[in-house]
């Protein structure tokens, strides 16, 4: 990553309010080490495509959804193309109801338009009056927000992280695992038997979840699908819808419109409760 690219990251050391409002445009391949605080994060992607690294796996977030990133946990903040972003810091006391994992979560009408109107306030609002209530509105709609599965499981196997890292620069290597095995000293079994273990995925489904993830910035620049699915790995634009579609329940298209259903999610984290899906996930 270009060190010209590298964002500052606000030298907060606690909050003025249980919620405290920052709006960014960023850069094409702007980027910030991995950190962590004491509160929690809802990064908001008003325009392009937003990503949060963890340890455990990526999280996207094209327009109208947001990642949540609970109290302490290391992450960093990606983008590869101009982004307009909005995050909300929220003290864990008033995040009682939210996730106590990182997960993205679908932006509802109403959620957006209380996020543009928060962005108005004072940073030292009146937690007492009409601006705390609009504060603990929008608070209570978070909490209902459903998830989406745009999320990437990395593996921790150094020779996995290898071939994971390679495939991500180059999302169109069509190489076996049998090939990446030869290349890493070890057999197919082992590694197919490691992405499993890991990821809860099998590479192929890895790689394709890999695929239609990084193509979700191109798709939002307005890039044509043919392009994008040859770009990414897929031999007609067919097969790219299809696995989309497959992969997070609508078009590329209806997803540009804004017409969404809860996409089949990812493997859940280790230590993630069963009540994690919402409704419309079950």
């Amino acid at each position: 990553m270009s060190t010209a690219n590298k964002r500052v990251i606000p030298s907060l050391t606690s909050l003025p309010r249980p919620l405290y409002n920052r709006h960014e445009s960023l850069a094409p391949g702007s980027w910030t080490e991995e950190h962590h605080h004491p509160w929690c994060q809802l990064s908001y992607a008003i325009s392009g495509v937003l990503g949060v690294r963890t340890p455990a796996g990526d999280y996207v977030a094209p327009p109208r959804f947001a990642v949540w990133i609970p109290p302490d946990l290391p992450h960093q903040v990606v983008n590869r193309r101009q982004t307009e972003m909005r995050s909300l810091y929220v003290a864990p006391s008033a995040a009682g109801a939210l996730p106590g994992e990182c997960c993205v979560l679908e932006m509802s009408p109403l959620v957006r338009e209380l996020i543009r109107r928060i962005g108005e306030l004072p940073v030292e609002y009146d937690e007492a009056g009409a601006a705390g209530r609009l504060v603990a509105v929008l608070l209570d709609e978070l909490a209902c927000l459903r998830r989406a599965g745009f999320r990437l499981p990395l593996p921790k196997d150094r020779r996995l992280g290898a071939l994971c890292t390679a495939l991500q620069e180059r999302p169109d290597d069509a190489r076996t695992l049998a090939d990446w095995a030869a290349q890493a000293g070890a057999s197919e079994r082992t590694l197919a038997r490691l992405f499993v273990k890991e990821t809860g995925l099998g590479f192929g489904e890895w790689r394709q979840r890999l695929r239609l993830l990084l193509s979700l910035d191109a798709l939002e620049a307005g890039e044509a699908v043919t392009s994008v699915a040859l770009a990414h790995g897929y031999e007609s634009t067919s097969a790219f819808i299809a696995a989309f579609r497959s992969v997070f329940g609508v078009t590329p298209g209806e997803l540009s419109s804004g017409i969404f259903k809860a996409p089949r999610r990812a493997p859940a984290e280790p230590g993630c409760s069963s009540d994690a899906t919402s409704p419309r996930d079950r």
